[in-house]
């Protein structure tokens, strides 16, 4: 079939682009950084794209938590050196983690998958009995320690959900699992060349990239065509018009946005100093302190509130590629999450978080870039309020991502894959994936 990709924005990439965002020869990720489903994707899987110029990297650690008393818990690719950190808590880790990684792949093809009735229900009968669970209890039953619960907080957080709400545990496992399974790596050259690589291999096959092509409405295709339109239910309301079935309509307008991220981008003249030497092995760092203070800064942007010691997800990918930065120096990425729509600037809290576990940080940066829920929207309308994940992962929205229909829409040909379908946020192409799926059995 002939395919046209139709890109509103200058370059390709949405959530995977990188730009040199503070000062010429460093590059910044935009939005992803850290990639643990992309190498756990099937789709991207049955892909060449090492053939078109996609290489990862993988730190010597997944994750670094670093705490106030100057250690740090790394996660590792080896189960058993991730749970000898945990204490007394590691057998129970190594039971429940062991069998899980081991099937990976099917587990995997399960979870990002729209909701169905398992093809091997034992696989996933297993991530089932830990996954329903809130963070908050799941700490508490599985983890021993409060580092140990505060490392797992941290992977919870990712769901940007209070940490009391159901399944927000299912989110830390995920992210647990994925590190000892297939690492949590980095794209050389920086997330574009994700993008690119995906271009460059459709074009190969006779496709077509057209960027500067924002579409205004559907009315602009030729009656016949298959539409695939990678928006949230927000924009496809816009690009539909009055086309859609009241009831749908209804449907979509009931979507619900969760909080943005407020974001910086540094060009640092050397490392971060952490004091914990533990944190420059890995790419990812969370700084957050204890698991009690981690889901009280996540449930604040549910009550529209910004939280002073706010929880910190950072990347640091140019210790372990160069291409990153001029010779000798860095960048690095952090964000927090925010109530959507907030414009207030968090830099401050964010940098102090940094500094907290790296004393003289401030004194390595050479120019910042920021930028609030606004503006992140406006890079990516996709990012309604500077949601990042495409729509709140609560456990309702989850189940019917956007509607009980997926991908599937009421007018002809036309379909949803954004990351506001299942399986939803996050660079693993699953989305796209099943949405093409469905086009081509319509077909």
């Amino acid at each position: 079939m002939k395919v046209t990709v139709l890109e509103a924005q200058p370059s390709i990439g949405g959530g995977t682009r990188t730009e040199q965002l503070t000062l010429p020869g460093f590059l910044h990720d935009v939005c992803s950084a850290v990639h643990p489903m992309a190498v756990s994707s099937p789709a991207f899987a049955a892909l060449p794209l090492s053939r078109h110029g996609l290489e990862w990297i993988e730190p010597p650690s997944a994750l670094a938590h670093p705490f106030d008393d100057g250690g740090c818990l790394t996660v590792e690719r080896s189960i058993d050196d991730t749970a000898a950190q945990f204490e007394t808590g590691g057998s129970l880790y190594r039971r429940i983690a062991t069998p899980l990684v081991a099937e990976w792949p099917r587990l995997m093809r399960e979870i990002l998958a729209p909701p169905h009735l398992p093809r091997h229900p034992r696989t996933p009968a297993r991530f089932v009995a830990i996954a329903p669970w809130p963070a908050t209890i799941a700490e508490l039953l599985f983890f021993r320690t409060e580092k140990s619960r505060a490392v797992f907080a941290g992977m919870a957080a990712h769901s940007i959900l209070p940490m009391e709400v159901p399944i927000s545990g299912a989110f830390g496992w995920m992210l647990m699992l994925s590190a000892h399974a297939a690492g949590w790596p980095v794209a050389r050259g920086g997330s574009q060349s994700i993008a690119n690589a995906l271009a460059s291999y459709l074009e190969s096959l006779g496709g077509t990239v057209l960027t500067n092509s924002r579409v205004r409405s559907l009315d602009e295709f030729e009656r016949g065509s298959l539409v695939l339109c990678d928006v949230t239910p927000r924009q496809f309301l816009e690009l539909a018009g009055d086309r859609l079935p009241g009831c749908y309509r209804r449907k979509l307008e009931r979507w619900r946005y969760g909080p943005g991220v407020f974001k910086i981008d540094w060009a640092l003249s050397a490392p971060i100093p952490w004091k914990a030497h533990g944190c420059a092995r890995a790419a990812t760092v969370h700084l957050g302190g204890s698991a009690e203070e981690i889901a009280d800064s996540e449930r604040a942007p549910w009550e529209r509130r910004t939280h002073p010691r706010p929880f910190v997800l950072l990347a640091q990918p140019s210790l372990f590629d160069p291409s990153r930065a001029p010779a000798g120096m860095h960048t690095a990425w952090a964000y927090c999450h925010v109530p959507n729509g907030s414009l207030e600037d968090m830099t401050a809290a964010v940098e102090a978080q940094v500094e907290r576990f790296a004393p003289g940080f401030r004194r390595c940066v050479l120019a910042r870039h920021t930028m609030t829920t606004a503006d992140l929207e406006l890079r990516n309308a996709n990012l309604v309020g500077g949601d990042i994940v495409g729509g709140a992962n609560t456990p309702r929205q989850m189940l019917l991502r956007p509607s009980a229909g997926a991908y599937r829409t009421p007018l002809e040909g036309v379909f949803l894959c954004s990351s506001s379908t299942p399986p939803g946020g996050g660079v693993h192409g699953m989305c796209g994936y099943h949405a093409a799926r469905a086009a081509l059995k319509h077909a």
